[in-house]
């Protein structure tokens, strides 16, 4: 049977980085003096140094095809869902387009594209972004299309795990994968200190691959899947009036320790696995892996990075890791992908170097 390979990964962020305007405009909608200075404090532990947005935040007047952050959280009268559903598909459709065309993708490849893989939990359209792909690459209109959707941060993997489905039933085929998120349309006015935090982390981002049966990049060796016991409470995501509220409970570093400690016997370990690519859901999340699997400081090197350049942008992120590990894998090393989401679940892949 055919192997899967993951061939290539190119990312893309918008040009408007917030992280300090967020910081900023978050301290100014917080009345509690107590919970401003506790912000404040947390947001200079969280390793991150910016993020980006599809919303501008200038002070000035929009430039052309801008939609101004401060127009359109305007305290007192937030956007309604039409609103944020209305930029993202305004907004998606350029990163897409950049994420392809770094993504390179040959004449050649394109006539063995059989299939085409979005995942996306922050917005929705349809005809959608599959079709955009299409028209974008000029595939045939018989490509084959699947959408995975408000999945969450590991929805990459699950991506990952139907390509090589694909590829090994279909030996000589190609798949796209297409994870993009623009997080940063949902934020909600409040004074819910651990919400803000909770915004404080995501971003927008985008992340083409192309997956193949040619022995070049990361071969695909299995996938696993497991879930917290009784934690289905602690990561939610839910489309309301104003926009989709998520609920990020402060004690998800700790159950993911928990579980990770429960398992150890069926993880891997270093030195044996070199490349962790690990989802930088937020560094007590890292730290948290980082412990419960006795890693060396170095081994989630890789993560922190996107997390101190990027943010936590939710099903991207992941392949954002993924792509940096690439640059740099050696033939033979082995490696291990993690992601965190609702369930509280962790997907998982296990690869190597080719």
């Amino acid at each position: 049977m055919a192997e899967a390979h993951v061939h290539r990964i190119a990312t893309a962020a918008p040009a408007h980085e917030v992280h300090d305007a967020f910081i900023r405009y978050a301290a100014m909608m917080l009345e509690d003096d107590r919970t401003r200075n506790l912000f404040h404090r947390m947001a200079e532990k969280s390793a991150i140094k910016s993020r980006h947005s599809c919303l501008s935040v200038s002070t000035g007047p929009a430039g052309p095809n801008e939609v101004n952050a401060y127009d359109f959280f305007r305290l007192g009268a937030f956007p309604s869902t039409e609103q944020r559903m209305q930029i993202f598909e305004q907004a998606a459709r350029p990163l897409l387009r950049c994420a392809l065309d770094r993504l390179a993708v040959t004449e050649d490849e394109r006539q063995t594209v059989q299939h085409v893989i979005v995942t996306c939990c922050t917005g929705f359209y349809a005809p959608g972004m599959d079709f955009d792909i299409i028209d974008h690459l000029q595939l045939p209109t018989s490509t084959d299309r699947t959408f995975l959707g408000f999945m969450g941060c590991y929805a990459a993997v699950n991506g990952l795990k139907l390509a090589r489905h694909i590829v090994r039933s279909q030996p000589g085929s190609r798949v796209l994968m297409v994870n993009l998120e623009l997080c940063t349309l949902h934020l909600q006015q409040t004074q819910d200190l651990g919400k803000i935090l909770s915004f404080l982390i995501f971003a927008d981002g985008c992340a083409a691959t192309l997956i193949g049966s040619e022995p070049q990049g990361l071969a695909m060796d299995g996938f696993s899947c497991v879930t917290a016991p009784e934690s289905r409470d602690l990561i939610t995501w839910r489309i309301g009036d104003g926009g989709f509220d998520m609920h990020l409970s402060g004690k998800v570093p700790g159950e993911i320790a928990a579980m990770l400690r429960s398992l150890r016997h069926q993880m891997p370990s270093a030195p044996d696995t070199e490349l962790w690519a690990i989802h930088p859901g937020g560094r007590t999340v890292l730290d948290a892996v980082e412990s419960a699997l006795s890693l060396p400081a170095s081994a989630l090197c890789a993560s922190r990075r996107i997390l101190r350049d990027f943010g936590n942008m939710s099903s991207a992120t992941v392949m954002f890791v993924l792509a940096a590990l690439l640059q740099r894998a050696r033939a033979g090393q082995r490696g291990y992908a993690m992601a965190f989401g609702p369930g509280l679940t962790a997907e998982t892949m296990r690869f190597h170097a080719v």
